[in-house]
């Protein structure tokens, strides 16, 4: 299970990447909300030693398992319908033997890992209607439980991560384009359809966002998150406010974002730390998402090259998202900025995921005479 790599293969760059930008968050989520800072700095120690002990095991060995983690992670959704806990009108968490997280942040890898291997034991037959339709009925189980807790934001990056493996995994062109045919006009219906008053597909409060989005004078109750995100940024002008400052005009002080040691936490970023340190993040979150890519294109198997670019999609995917919603870009969705907002679960995760991305890379493929 363990085995002995060359240290020369490691990759450090990733690892300061990753450990630079959750130290940014680090010292942000402490301007924001200095009372859970300290839980943050136990989420990056308890972090590192998940992705260090990750990192020296063998991916494919664990990869044998993976019916029995695709059973466990569907267990664990289930459980939350079942005993867990509900904050905010959401019920997403649950807490075993003392220890309390979110199974859907910690559903992203095991999606990753599953399909990882189910595509590359079936990369031959990948276009056929049996496997595809498979597939997606393994992908559905867990995006229904994740959805029904309801977190609609986490399902759709989920399924974004989820298409993306069968993208890279050898999905024909023609389907790619059949599916665009179909689903453009689809999108286009159904965009129609929630903005009717009386529409029935989407949840009071998730309607609620993005009427408050596309109609911010009208919904001003639900958009003024948006709306104080997006004038702390601008406030942070050039260098920002700096950390811990006391104006009371500022987003922590003042109480303009609930929680914005969250979701929100990029306001705070381009508040205090201007435009410089907002751009320091965004290109952090690239070189994180590049590192993963480059780190496929060596990988010794398919398995290899989809956890790592699966990994690459959801860091990219859903910061991408979280800086969207902070700009009001896109209407709020309640994701988290990797390994910058507060959260242990997804911290610790994201950690666990770069582990696996890690040993890809110290397993690099052998090229022999005719490759070079």
């Amino acid at each position: 299970m363990l085995k002995q790599y060359k240290i020369r293969n490691y990759n450090f760059r990733l690892v300061i990447y990753v450990v630079a930008l959750t130290i940014i968050g680090i010292m942000v989520i402490g301007s924001a909300k200095e009372s859970v800072q300290n839980k943050q700095i136990l989420g990056l120690f308890l972090g590192l030693v998940a992705m260090v002990f990750v990192s020296l095991m063998d991916y494919s060995f664990i990869l044998r398992f993976s019916w029995l983690i695709y059973a466990f992670n569907i267990i664990l959704l289930v459980l939350v319908k079942i005993i867990g806990d509900d904050a905010g009108g959401a019920t997403r968490w649950i807490e075993i033997a003392g220890i309390r997280f979110q199974p859907s942040e910690l559903s992203k890898i095991i999606i990753i890992l599953f399909f990882a291997y189910f595509f590359m034991k079936n990369q031959e037959n990948l276009n056929t209607p049996k496997i595809l339709v498979l597939s997606f009925l393994l992908a559905g189980v867990p995006l229904i439980l994740i959805k029904e807790q309801p977190d609609l934001s986490t399902t759709i990056v989920t399924a974004l991560i989820f298409l993306a493996l069968l993208f890279i995994a050898g999905l024909s062109y023609k389907i790619v384009l059949s599916v665009l045919v179909v689903s453009v006009p689809a999108a286009i219906i159904f965009i129609s359809l929630i903005m009717q008053p009386d529409q029935k597909l989407l949840d009071g409060y998730q309607y609620k966002r993005i009427m408050a989005w596309l109609e911010p004078e009208k919904y001003a109750d639900a958009a003024y998150q948006q709306l104080n995100s997006k004038m702390a940024i601008g406030s942070g002008q050039l260098w920002g406010k700096g950390l811990n400052n006391s104006q009371i005009t500022s987003v922590k002080n003042g109480n303009f974002i609930a929680e914005p040691q969250t979701d929100f936490i990029f306001a705070v970023v381009g508040e205090e730390l201007g435009f410089v340190g907002a751009s320091v993040v965004i290109l952090l979150l690239l070189l994180i998402v590049m590192e993963c890519i480059l780190v496929a294109r060596k990988a010794k198997d398919m398995a290899g090259r989809l956890i790592a670019c699966g990994l690459a999609a959801l860091v990219g995917f859903q910061g991408f998202v979280n800086i969207c919603v902070a700009t009001g870009l896109m209407p709020n969705t309640g994701l988290p900025l990797p390994f910058v907002s507060y959260g242990l679960t997804s911290l610790v995760t994201l950690y666990l995921g770069i582990g696996f991305v890690l040993n890809v890379g110290l397993q690099p493929r052998k090229y022999g005479m005719g490759d070079i």
